[in-house]
Order: C-alpha cells, then structure tokens, then sequence
C-alpha cells in the first residue's frame, strides 16, 4: 500500500532515525515492555534507573528480590504491584522453560513464540510485538493506540479494526525488515505526541494535505 510508504518516508524525513528502543541489553527491553503498561516512557525510565541502580536488572536479581523490594523500585511506572508480579512471573517462565535465555525463546518460528508470550499473564498483544520486535529482533509489528489514532485521521484505518488485522495490514504491505518496523513504529509514537495529539496540532502538521481529520475539522 503506497499510503503506508509515503507515510513513512515523510514521517522520516521530518524526524530522521530514532533508533528506538533505548536500551542496553535484550532483557531490559522486555522490563520495560511489561514496564511502559498504562504509563508513559518517562515514568518507566525512572523504574529502570532504580533496577539499574539495585543491580536488579538481571534475571537472577528480579527472582531473588522480595517481591515488596520489588514493588518499591518500580513504583514510578505505576501499577506497580500487578507490574512486579507480572516481572518475576516472566523471569520464572523464562528460568524453568528456556534455561533462563532470550535467544533460547526467540529461536522458533515466529508465531509460536509469539502465542507462548501470549499466554502468560499481563502479556498482551502489543506487549508481546514489542517483545518480539525490539528484544528479540523477530518480524512482528506493533500497533498502539497511536497507531491507530494518526492512520485513523489520515483516513488509512477506520478505528473500529481488531489488533490482528490492523498489524496484518502494515506486515503485508511492508517489505519485511526488522529495522523498518523499528522506525515505523518509533516514528508514529513521535509524531503524535509532537502533533497528532488527543488535541491535534493540525495547523504546524506536515501531513496536512492528505489528513481526513484535517480537512473535515480543522
């Protein structure tokens, strides 16, 4: 679909690569995928930076921390008693199921290690694409609810689309690149949160010739 491309060619254009997600090992990622749950990205850098700083960003230190020690260090993402719960779950699973690996998950065809993540608990769709994408280096979009706000106002989505269908629609419409995907995705999160907001910064948009929303309410 040439919408999806252009789209992504302006949106790069005007912002340039974000080489999201900040991060410094694979298993950070998925801490801060279960982490950025109901939160924004500057609460769940506050958490990191507390694990970073109780040497609590390993598998091992999350399993062996009283889960109340837990709690308390990652209080700033909010939700913090069903997030470390839902941390040392995953580390458990990971532990008594893969030897404690990423690449061990990861190593199986993609769909299979995509509905494995999609039965544990607190692991949702967008969760498990994040998971995927940034952790494991794997061909899995992810979609948020920005995703579906800008392509809603450009006209591309009607909003009402299931997850499955709306990832679909980007996966078979993209040449299959991990890096692509990466900056698609980081890209979107930028541009709503600089203009395409709840309250839209329509009139300093570059997208302004080919918005629906623009042209029907601005």
């Amino acid at each position: 679909m040439t919408d999806l491309l252009h789209t992504y060619q302006k949106l790069l254009n005007h912002y340039g690569p974000r080489n999201w997600w900040p991060a410094e090992t694979p298993f950070e990622v998925v801490i801060g995928a279960i982490l950025t749950q109901n939160t924004n990205w500057n609460n769940v850098e506050k958490a990191i930076a507390n694990l970073r700083k109780g040497e609590a960003l390993t598998l091992g230190a999350i399993l062996n921390l009283p889960l109340e020690t837990l709690e308390q260090l990652i209080r700033p993402s909010g939700f913090f008693r069903q997030k470390a719960e839902r941390l040392q779950l995953f580390c458990r699973y990971l532990q008594e199921h893969h030897q404690g690996s990423l690449e061990h998950l990861f190593d199986r065809e993609l769909n299979l290690v995509r509905e494995e993540l999609l039965q544990l608990k607190g692991i949702g769709p967008e969760t498990a694409d994040s998971i995927l994408l940034y952790a494991g280096q794997r061909l899995s979009f992810v979609v948020d609810a920005y995703t579906y706000r800008l392509f809603g106002r450009l006209g591309i989505l009607s909003g009402k689309e299931k997850y499955s269908a709306v990832r679909e629609l980007f996966m078979s419409n993209l040449r299959q690149d991990v890096q692509l995907y990466n900056e698609y995705h980081a890209l979107i999160v930028i541009h709503c949160k600089n203009f395409c907001r709840k309250k839209p910064l329509c009139d300093s948009c570059f997208f302004t010739e080919m918005c629906l929303y623009r042209q029907q309410n601005c």
